[in-house]
């Protein structure tokens, strides 16, 4: 689709182009309708852009994302202190916390390992894990990672370095489709592999 319109058309195609599962198509597509948009609706998706980059940072604690220091799972005295649930991306922790079923807090890598892609353990927030289970507080760690090959060599490398470290380690459950991600697995998939979770390590 590349050199087919002038200017800012083809400039606005090409930018949204880049971004994850938008295709040449589809950015075609998104571009024609921001055309016949009215001018109100276009305001107001530049102003949600512009506030999600100037007011959106990442919880001290965990590494979601939130528009405070502190996020709001981090912060809520109801939440358990003693069940951590590690997990690649921020989205990934909306998709557990529709299950209903989790009541522990979370820990944001930031990604998975991929030596591929030049992503190595030194790449994510993998010190601050250790940090987070240095007072005792934490029993269990949830391993939640995509079922894929870069989610199955991260949870790998963590399960080996945490077994020494006085916590429980477990993973979810099957359930979660080979090769799939947990923003797109349904509330009942997640609850299941959530309740029938298997230990990997003991503290003992």
């Amino acid at each position: 689709m590349a050199g087919i319109y002038d200017g800012a058309v083809q400039e606005l195609i090409d930018e949204l182009g880049r971004l994850p599962g938008v295709g040449p198509k589809s950015a075609q597509r998104i571009a024609f309708h921001l055309l016949e948009a009215e001018d109100a609706e276009v305001k107001a998706l530049i102003a949600a852009l512009e506030a999600v980059k100037t007011r959106v940072r990442f919880c001290s604690v965990c590494g979601s994302v939130t528009e405070e220091e502190i996020c709001k799972i981090c912060s809520d005295p109801r939440r358990l202190d003693s069940v951590l649930c590690v997990v690649e991306e921020s989205r990934d922790i909306v998709a557990i916390e529709r299950t209903r079923e989790y009541r522990g807090k979370y820990h944001v890598l930031g990604g998975a390992i991929d030596p591929i892609g030049g992503i190595g353990p030194q790449q994510l927030r993998i010190r601050e894990l250790y940090a987070r289970l240095a007072d005792g507080k934490v029993q269990e760690v949830i391993l939640a990672m995509n079922p894929n090959v870069e989610g199955e060599a991260t949870a790998t490398y963590l399960a080996v370095n945490l077994s020494g470290m006085g916590v429980d380690v477990s993973r979810l459950a099957s359930g979660l489709p080979v090769g799939g991600d947990l923003e797109y697995a349904d509330e009942i998939t997640l609850s299941r592999a959530l309740e029938g979770r298997r230990r990997i390590s003991t503290s003992e």
